[in-house]
């Protein structure tokens, strides 16, 4: 198991160099990203003016096979699906099922938990500012995949657990990435709504936006995520299933994430379809002094020549990569993903295409 998930390499990376704007179109890009023989795909959506303006995709469904890759597939995004989650925290929220306030010793006054976790917030959580470590006790995390019990169960004696072991830092301090915080997070949605964290997300964020998320093992035929070159099927290609609140088993076409995407920045407009303006902009708000948002890295000083408020994410099971980049105040963004992950170019390759059409949107003040 590889519980990634983590936006700090598109963070870094996109602070180092301002880019090219658009060399030339994206079929063009994705030929050159893919001159790296590691990654059999990639694909690319385009947004602009709060449209999408232009995608493309180009390689193959599976190392070996011929199949080519189509704008239709199903890709695996990983901790990009972070900000979906947040997102149906901020609905629940809205509708008065919890709260933003709520102390954790509250929202779970069942579960022992240290002393130290007892104030800590549900926007701690999703920000990483909850002073949890990464992920909790992995042998156990790798034992669920032939444990038939409910998922909610199995989030819940993770939850235990993670609450158990000493913190990795202080609350409230510094943002420090955390699978756990959302793990803890789905478990006080599913505690007070009665619900699946996988019924929630259909009912609350899923279906409003129209949206089509496959969470099912990926199946010989598909596009499929990738280890050492080969191509992986079945429950050996993805993290276990109750990880889903952190960005595991969730895939979907680029066409439907970026209905999501598209909610996230017409929303702070006053224009979304799930949150008021006042909740998507507190999603997007950095908490504290780190830059880290509620599923969302925040940076406003890239790049150097025309500076933009951008919103990220990075996401990745290991067998995966997948990339976003929004910039709310003018209404566009990249989606990248590739079917290729760690030990690939893949990191590498999703960031300098986003560099270069980003760079591309900005203007000059």
């Amino acid at each position: 198991m590889r519980p990634t998930f983590c936006f700090a390499y598109a963070v870094a990376a996109m602070v180092l160099s301002t880019s090219s704007a658009h060399a030339g179109s994206l079929d063009a890009q994705l030929a050159t990203a893919l001159k790296d023989r590691s990654i059999p795909a990639m694909a690319v959506l385009v947004i602009r003016d709060g449209k999408v303006e232009d995608q493309a995709v180009r390689g193959v469904r599976a190392g070996g096979s011929p199949a080519r890759a189509q704008l239709s597939d199903h890709w695996h995004i990983g901790s990009d699906a972070k900000a979906m989650t947040a997102t149906l925290i901020a609905r629940l929220v809205e509708a008065g099922k919890l709260s933003w306030d709520a102390k954790l010793k509250d929202m779970l006054p069942d579960t022992v938990m240290r002393t130290e976790y007892h104030s800590v917030t549900l926007a701690d959580l999703l920000s990483h500012r909850a002073g949890l470590p990464p992920n909790s006790d992995e042998k156990r995390i790798e034992a669920t995949r032939k444990d038939r019990r409910a998922l909610p169960l199995l989030r819940m004696e993770y939850v235990q657990r993670a609450l158990s072991e000493a913190p990795a830092g202080p609350v409230r301090a510094e943002s420090q990435y955390s699978n756990s915080g959302y793990i803890i997070a789905a478990a006080v949605a599913e505690r007070a709504t009665g619900q699946s964290f996988e019924s929630l997300m259909q009912e609350q964020v899923y279906a409003p936006l129209g949206m089509q998320v496959d969470t099912s093992p990926s199946r010989q035929g598909q596009v499929l995520g990738h280890k050492a070159g080969k191509p992986l099927t079945g429950l050996a290609a993805d993290i276990p299933p109750f990880f889903a609140p952190a960005g595991a088993t969730i895939k979907m076409s680029l066409a439907d994430w970026s209905r999501f995407v598209l909610d996230q920045m017409a929303g702070e407009r006053g224009e979304g379809k799930l949150l008021s303006q006042q909740g998507y902009r507190f999603l997007h708000a950095p908490q504290g002094e780190s830059g880290a948002a509620l599923g969302w890295g925040v940076k406003s000083n890239w790049p150097a020549h025309a500076p933009m408020r951008l919103l990220m994410h990075a996401g990745s099971n290991g067998y995966w990569n997948a990339l976003v980049a929004l910039a709310p105040d003018s209404q566009s963004g990249v989606l990248v993903v590739a079917n290729a992950g760690e030990g690939s170019g893949a990191e590498q390759q999703e960031t300098r295409l986003v560099m270069s059409l980003m760079s591309g949107m900005a203007k000059p003040q």
